[in-house]
């Protein structure tokens, strides 16, 4: 069985297509680091003597930083792709690099994206919402006019996070879902309600007028409430 191509796709009101990667990452990587600092310097007082007690410093949450996911992507196009004739691998490679400039946004930036790959679990890696923070572009072959035709991408996105969408995540009475091409209430509700009948639930909570016709929101996040 095929496995689905990796997409990444940057949200509105980026005008920015869909990229399909032309080979899939054989290996991707996420990470994370939490900050816990260790207490403040004082001169003696009861704080001190607990602390030379201690083996280790008693430590306190200083919070949490972004997930940072790092994708090694493939270009080649010594071949047709679909039918089509390339005769310079940064005709692909170029979508990838528009990520990181910035658009006539407001504020300007570059654009937030959202990247799919297979049909993963809730709170699973994918999909992962971000922005760009690295890329690096190794071009390995050349055609004899001097044209790449294959190249390696490194390229590193930043979780971003909004403060809304984060607090319904850690609220206990809440979960929330991203919208995937080809989910539909019914779906949804099956999976996490295990009755697609339940579907009502989820519209009234996200206020949809048109349930029906989730395609304009693919990668906006639905509140789930729980039952």
């Amino acid at each position: 069985m095929t496995l689905e191509k990796l997409k990444i796709v940057a949200q509105p009101p980026s005008r920015l297509g869909e990229i399909e990667v032309l080979f899939n990452p054989t290996a991707y990587s996420i990470s994370k680091s939490v900050t816990w600092n260790p207490p403040e310097n004082s001169n003696g007082g009861e704080q001190s003597k607990t602390q030379r007690a201690l083996n280790a410093p008693i430590l306190t949450f200083g919070g949490g930083d972004s997930r940072q996911l790092t994708l090694e992507l493939m270009f080649d196009v010594t071949e047709s792709i679909n039918g089509r004739i390339i005769d310079d691998v940064r005709q692909e490679t170029n979508k990838i690099l528009a990520l990181t400039r910035i658009e006539r946004l407001e504020p300007p930036r570059p654009p937030t994206c959202l990247i799919f790959w297979g049909n993963s679990p809730p709170n699973s890696d994918f999909p992962f919402k971000g922005v760009v923070s690295s890329l690096t572009q190794n071009f390995t072959l050349f055609k004899s006019n001097g044209n790449p035709v294959r190249a390696n991408l490194a390229i590193t996105f930043t979780e971003f996070l909004d403060p809304q969408d984060d607090k319904r995540q850690t609220d206990p009475e809440l979960t929330t879902r991203i919208l995937k091409p080809g989910d539909t209430l019914s779906s949804i509700a099956a999976e996490v309600y295990r009755d697609p009948r339940r579907w009502r639930i989820i519209a009234e909570a996200n206020r949809l007028d048109d349930p029906r016709n989730l395609q304009s929101k693919i990668g906006e996040r639905l509140t789930i409430p729980k039952l």
